[in-house]
C-alpha cells in the first residue's frame, strides 16, 4: 500500500473528504519524522516503536572484487514491531473489524408556512427605443476576373542515340 492508496482508505472515516486524510497522514508522518529526528523514540502501543539508531563505523568487502572498505558511521531508523502486531501477523492473535465511518447526519428542514404579505405591484416600465438611421449602401467593387493560370510547355524528351563502333 503506497501514500494515495492509504489516503483513499482512510478517505471514509473524513466524510469522504481526500484533502483531510491527506492532511492528516501528512501529520502524523510529520510528527514521527520530528520526533525521530531530535532522537526521540515514537511508540504507538499495539503497533510498534520508531527509533534512531547510530551505526558505527565497520570494515566491509567489496562482493565483486573481494577487497575489503571502510564503511562510514552512518544513521537509520529502526521500527520494533509491538507484541500485539507480532501476533496479529503471526496469526496467534485475530484482527479486531475496522473501524466504520461515522454515519452521515442530514438536518431535516421543515418548511413553515409564511403569511403572505400584500405586494404592490408595478406598471413594468416602457422601453425606449433609439432609431437608427438607415445605412449607405456602399459603391459596388468590381471583381477582376480570374485569369486561368498559363500552361507550361510539356518537357521535352532527350532521346540518347545509340552510337555505333
Amino acid at each position: 500500500m503506497n501514500k494515495a492508496q492509504f489516503i483513499a482508505y482512510l478517505a471514509p472515516q473524513f466524510g469522504d473528504n481526500k484533502k483531510e486524510a491527506a492532511r492528516a497522514v501528512d501529520v502524523v508522518f510529520d510528527a514521527i519524522v520530528r520526533n525521530i529526528s531530535k532522537g526521540d523514540d515514537v511508540m504507538i502501543n499495539d503497533f510498534g516503536k520508531f527509533k534512531k539508531v547510530d551505526r558505527p563505523a565497520r570494515k566491509g568487502r567489496n562482493p565483486f572484487t573481494g577487497e575489503t572498505i571502510q564503511i562510514k558511521a552512518s544513521k537509520k531508523v529502526r521500527f520494533l514491531p509491538a507484541k500485539a502486531l507480532k501476533e496479529i501477523i503471526a496469526g496467534a492473535r485475530k484482527l479486531e473489524a475496522a473501524p466504520k465511518p461515522p454515519v452521515k447526519v442530514v438536518p431535516k428542514v421543515v418548511a413553515k408556512p409564511v403569511a403572505k404579505k400584500a405586494v404592490a405591484k408595478k406598471a413594468p416600465a416602457k422601453k425606449v427605443v433609439a432609431k437608427k438611421a438607415p445605412a449607405k449602401k456602399a459603391p459596388a467593387k468590381k471583381v477582376a476576373a480570374k485569369k486561368a493560370p498559363a500552361k507550361k510547355a510539356p518537357a521535352k524528351k532527350v532521346v540518347k542515340k545509340a552510337v555505333k563502333r
